[in-house]
């Protein structure tokens, strides 16, 4: 219930778009920010969608010491363990890749070492688990779309799902 009741807040936040309007004149480093701004507001959208579709969220930003990367979320889909990677875009140019175009072969690569750096520290290897991806696009005025693909990808170790 409360999940539901917070989906719809963010949700409401969120009908002009994830994204900050753009100024003029614009520094590097401000666009970076910005940009990791507009990252953070995607991955909360997220975390309470998921949490709309009966996820239970064991971990968010996982990092282990001495790895490369991060899992934005891991969670429970029902008796399945979801390492979730959120990728948000708020382009108006249509010739842009989507969302989810941007976990290429190295981003699978990690996210999977990362999985089985979390499935081992916590004991957890017999448990099943898969690689779900969402793809958000925010355009500037407009509700941001969401997609969610479960599965999405599988690690070099066979798939337990």
């Amino acid at each position: 219930m409360i999940a539901r009741l917070m989906f719809v807040a963010v949700n409401f936040a969120a009908r002009k778009g994830l994204a900050e309007p753009a100024p003029e004149q614009i520094t590097e480093a401000a666009s970076r920010q910005r940009a990791r701004r507009t990252g953070v507001r995607g991955e909360t959208y997220a975390y309470w969608y998921l949490r709309r579709q009966k996820y239970v969220m064991v971990a968010r930003n996982y990092t282990a010491p001495g790895w490369k990367g991060e899992i934005d979320m891991i969670g429970y889909d029902g008796p399945v363990l979801a390492f979730v990677e959120v990728k948000t875009r708020t382009s108006e140019r249509p010739e842009q890749p989507r969302p989810e175009e941007a976990v290429n072969a190295e981003k699978e690569r990690n996210l999977a070492r990362m999985a089985g750096q979390f499935l081992r520290a916590r004991k957890l290897e017999g448990v099943p688990y898969r690689f779900d991806v969402i793809a958000i696009e925010s355009r500037t005025g407009a509700r941001p779309v969401l997609r969610l693909h479960k599965g999405a990808f599988t690690s070099s170790r066979p798939k337990r799902c």
